[in-house]
């Protein structure tokens, strides 16, 4: 078997590998890959085929990381569990029944392990009449908000955490509701969005004219707004936090295999996979970098692993286990497959061709071309043999081939983890950093995470040293002006901020040129990058026929932490306590009780906060000291209590209270609005106390706290690592959390 990078082992143990019911690891990486093997072969056996010698060649393919399925095949094919898919879409049609309906089905989905995607733009605006109550009906997003709360408490199989995919329309009236409900980072965050635009608003954005809101109960026009508008304001969205993307709708249904059975309103968590209402799909990838030979690639292995990769994921249709009925018989019926590619990046390195480069786009083009023309030869193959997926006739296929096992065959999906297992580049991105430090602990601990290529190269050409590394590191990850590495390695070590937007999509266009479904590819853009280049962006994806478009501007979300370079900024000193202050102590009636907060200020305003329930001691009262402290640290620390307000309000404990001026919803949200009350100079109904306080003279010396650059993506809550924005997830390279599951 190939040797397993360090951190795929620590993949594979955590997420993939059985465990006892005690927790202990019961198999081996090798014998993971049996059980798949075994498991999808014997699929073999209804056809009368040598399920056994299928076997070998599944396991071969597996244990030589040539290809691996999506994350449920790995970790559930040949277990009790079996559901295989990866993604889903579900209805979701204007009822409250059916609404509900749907949201029991996605729990289920998100239980087994997959990922959802819905189109909303069938739900009534705010604001329509509800005959049947005689009520006023509350919209689209406010429903998203229900799915997204269900989303919470439910962490997929125990091993991955559900995600969905949220669309509308943009003809629906709710549509600027939609583009601006993320703005606040705590709401829906369980969700990726994406607003469904058709060719006509995207000309007339270009133009700069109305177009249509169509009320989806009726059918009628309901108002009009600015197609530049509305375009502005998501661009705007997109560029502040990455959201909302763009599905271009026609052209995705341009391209519907089976537009007899229905159109498409939405795709999969990451947008790459648009599917019917109930169809899932099963996504794998090649490993394109461990199939570089003699300074090529080796197109006749890449052949060989193709057509036996559409043989795995046809099986995988036949042995999967579905969540609901209606899934497995809308699967069956279209047998869509998604094979796709990762390592591009690697294999463009042994290759020595830039990332970005004509040639990189030429190559791009010729082998998803191979892999889309190998694949439908095998797809037609395995029809002929086993027959044609059941609605063949009336598709795309009818009358051009004489039979088609699957509708579709390819799909760049994201590889977060499994590229991780494979020990490759992610997908078809660039690579994210080429040495950055991981988990500094302490100023003088460092340790660099190096490329291995970069690592090897630098050796055997003699500049590798800790100096060069931590140049790299502090440049963002990138080789690019660092004097010590040679011209002819900056050119072909490629970094995803080293590359132009316009780039980035043109690579996604070269590979969806040939591809069936959709390709998972994000547009990096530097912490300097405009709106104005965003709008570029989506404008020449929707002109070079991309499906849709997600774009990520390197440090544009609040939550970000430090990546690819250890921070050296200037440290903050918390301002020491002077002998005497001053302050109020506020009493609020919670469900938990009397709180009594005391809020002093210095010369320079507010100052530290104090917390207590009237019943003193227990586990409330320790865990009220420490917020306590934590809002002290943060004022003495110059940080705006808004914004320590903006942290604390509306968090809700199972004991709300309701007094006069409002709902208390649990002792931080009262912390809250006394703070808000206070550095609002509102009456407060209670007396005021003064409360003088003796201190320590300011002669200790306060720790300093160390400064964090804001960089891409926030900490990984399983191990601690940076994570990565890469195919539209966020994503940690050291333990393959993906948000994407």
């Amino acid at each position: 078997m190939v040797e397993l990078t360090a951190n795929a082992l620590k993949v594979l143990e955590k997420r993939y590998l059985r465990k006892d019911a005690d927790g202990n690891i019961i198999e081996t990486p090798e014998e993971m890959f049996r059980r798949v093997a075994r498991n999808i072969a014997s699929a073999d056996e209804r056809y009368g085929e040598d399920a056994k010698k299928t076997e070998g060649e599944f396991y071969e393919m597996l244990e030589k990381l040539y290809f691996l399925p999506n994350s449920p095949t790995l970790m559930n094919a040949g277990t009790s569990i079996q559901q295989l898919s990866a993604c889903f879409v579900l209805p979701v049609e204007d009822s409250m029944d059916h609404i509900f309906e749907t949201l029991k089905h996605a729990a289920l989905i998100h239980q087994s392990g997959g990922g959802t995607g819905f189109s909303f733009s069938r739900i009534r605006p705010a604001g329509d009449i509800v005959r049947s109550t005689g009520g006023i009906a509350s919209g689209p997003v406010s429903f998203m908000k229900v799915f997204n709360s269900a989303t919470d408490v439910i962490k997929q199989g125990g091993r991955r955490r559900g995600a969905n995919m949220g669309i509308l329309l943009v003809t629906h009236p709710d549509i600027m509701e939609f583009i601006t409900c993320k703005e606040d980072v705590r709401e829906i965050t369980n969700f990726n969005i994406s607003v469904a635009a058709t060719d006509d608003f995207m000309e007339k954005a270009k133009k700069r004219e109305d177009y249509d809101l169509i009320n989806p109960r009726t059918g009628e026009k309901v108002a009009t707004l600015n197609a530049g508008e509305v375009f502005d304001k998501i661009v705007e969205g997109a560029w502040r936090s990455g959201e909302p993307g763009i599905i271009f709708i026609d052209e995705i249904n341009r391209h519907n295999p089976t537009l007899h059975v229905g159109e498409i309103e939405a795709t999969n968590p990451c947008g790459e996979q648009p599917l019917l209402p109930y169809e899932s799909c099963n996504l794998g990838s090649i490993n394109l970098a461990r199939l570089v030979k003699k300074n090529d690639i080796d197109w006749e292995k890449l052949k060989d692993v193709v057509w036996k990769a559409v043989h795995f994921l046809d099986n995988v249709i036949e042995m999967n286990k579905y969540p609901i009925p209606q899934i497995e018989e809308m699967t069956v019926a279209n047998r869509k497959i998604g094979l796709g590619v990762m390592g591009f990046a690697d294999t463009l390195i042994q290759l020595g061709i830039p990332y970005g480069s004509d040639e990189s786009f030429a190559l791009a083009e010729k082998i998803m071309s191979f892999i889309q023309e190998e694949g439908k030869r095998a797809s037609i193959e395995l029809g002929k043999q086993r027959g044609s997926f059941p609605n063949f006739k009336g598709s795309v296929y009818d009358g051009k081939f004489e039979a088609m096992r699957n509708a579709t065959v390819t799909t760049i999906a994201p590889t977060g983890s499994i590229s991780i297992i494979a020990g490759c580049s992610s997908g078809i991105e660039p690579l994210f950093a080429i040495a950055f430090i991981r988990n500094v602990l302490d100023k003088d601990d460092r340790l660099y995470e190096i490329n291995p290529y970069f690592e090897k190269m630098a050796r055997d050409m003699g500049f590798f040293n800790d100096e060069v590394m931590q140049k790299i590191a502090d440049n963002h990850g990138s080789v690019r002006g660092i004097a010590e590495v040679p011209e002819e390695v900056q050119r072909i070590f490629v970094t995803s901020l080293d590359i132009s937007p316009e780039l980035h999509v043109r690579m996604q266009a070269a590979f969806q040129k040939y591809v069936d479904n959709a390709t998972s590819k994000t547009i990096n853009l530097r912490k300097d990058a405009t709106v104005d280049d965003v709008r570029q962006a989506y404008l020449l994806a929707h002109e070079l026929k991309c499906k849709g478009i997600t774009v990520y501007r390197y440090g544009s979300r609040p939550e970000q932490v430090l990546s690819t370079k250890e921070e050296r900024g200037e440290e903050l000193t918390p301002r020491a306590r002077p002998p005497v202050v001053q302050g109020i102590t506020r009493k609020i009636t919670t469900g938990c009780g009397n709180l009594y907060v005391t809020m002093n200020v210095d010369e320079r305003g507010l100052f530290e906060v104090f917390a207590r329930l009237g019943k003193a001691g227990g586990c409330a009262d320790a865990q009220l000291e420490s917020v306590g402290r934590l809002i002290s640290l943060c004022l003495r620390s110059e940080i705006k209590p808004r914004e320590i307000v903006k942290q604390l309000k509306a968090i809700r404990c199972p004991n709300p209270r309701l007094v006069r001026g409002g709902p208390i919803l649990s002792c931080p949200d009262a912390i809250a609005k006394a703070i808000e009350e206070y550095i609002e100079g509102k009456e407060i109904p209670e007396a005021p106390r003064l409360d003088y306080f003796g201190g320590e003279g300011g002669q200790k010396k306060p720790r300093p706290v160390q400064s964090t650059e804001r960089a891409p993506v926030g900490v990984c809550p399983d191990c601690g690592s940076p994570l990565v924005y890469e195919e539209g997830c966020r994503i940690c390279k050291q333990c393959g959390f993906s948000t994407c599951g």
